[in-house]
């Protein structure tokens, strides 16, 4: 009689802590993140899959540090030799009203490629810039710029006769740019030293021997990652 009501006792304690469990799941409030992702073969993440890019990391790095209800979705507006005015486009086609808790932009690489004139990303960058604010309904602190990375330091940059003019070209997009964000208290994110170590370390770099590898997108995710998270905290 003694062990069959301790068993009874046992039953209905797992059956309260289960509904108590179930209960505190009810009235926790489920956070939801909304994370827009603009740029070109970068963001896009060309010459690794879908699931290796940086936005897609993150994505599953957020949702594996939080509860199992959170919710996190990403929009990715970016395609491979984009340059600004063509993200400019892109954004403008989209025509949509929607609100994100945070944006990253890593734009530029196109328009030294292509030997556009440096005033066409001094007049479009900052408008590139504004877009994304208005994307997070002017909260600033919510956007993320990352650095131009240098494609001098690949296989097909080294393939270039004027790869050391390819880096001094980098650098002053990359100086305006952090200059901008710095004046205008947006978060700037330097990324063109780890691009610069792709000839030291072969595995930063994809298949295609000119973008990053899924490894590189894994160390900037981790860069990424906890001002993502403070924004949460």
């Amino acid at each position: 009689m003694k062990a069959r009501f301790l068993v009874i006792i046992i039953v209905l304690m797992v059956f309260v802590q289960c509904s108590s469990d179930d209960n505190s799941k009810k009235d926790a409030k489920a956070i939801r993140l909304r994370y827009l992702a603009l740029g070109d073969s970068y963001t896009k993440g060309q010459g690794v899959c879908n699931s290796c890019r940086f936005p897609e990391q993150l994505k599953d790095s957020l949702t594996q540090n939080f509860r199992p209800f959170d919710i996190f979705t990403s929009t990715l507006i970016a395609e491979t030799g984009w340059t600004t005015t063509q993200l400019k486009t892109a954004i403008a086609s989209r025509n949509q009203n929607l609100k994100y808790d945070f944006v990253t932009l890593l734009i530029g690489v196109n328009n030294q490629y292509q030997n556009l004139p440096f005033s066409t990303y001094e007049t479009e960058f900052p408008q590139l810039i504004e877009e994304a604010i208005l994307a997070v309904d002017g909260n600033r602190n919510r956007v993320f710029v990352l650095s131009i990375p240098d494609y001098a330091y690949t296989p097909f940059g080294q393939g270039n006769s004027n790869s050391p003019q390819i880096s001094t070209e980098i650098d002053q997009y990359n100086a305006f740019t952090q200059n901008y964000c710095e004046s205008n208290n947006i978060q700037f994110l330097d990324i063109t030293s780890l691009s610069r170590t792709g000839l030291t370390n072969p595995e930063l770099i994809a298949s295609d021997g000119l973008h990053l590898s899924t490894q590189a997108y894994s160390r900037i995710t981790s860069l990424i990652l906890p001002y993502v998270k403070n924004l949460i905290d």
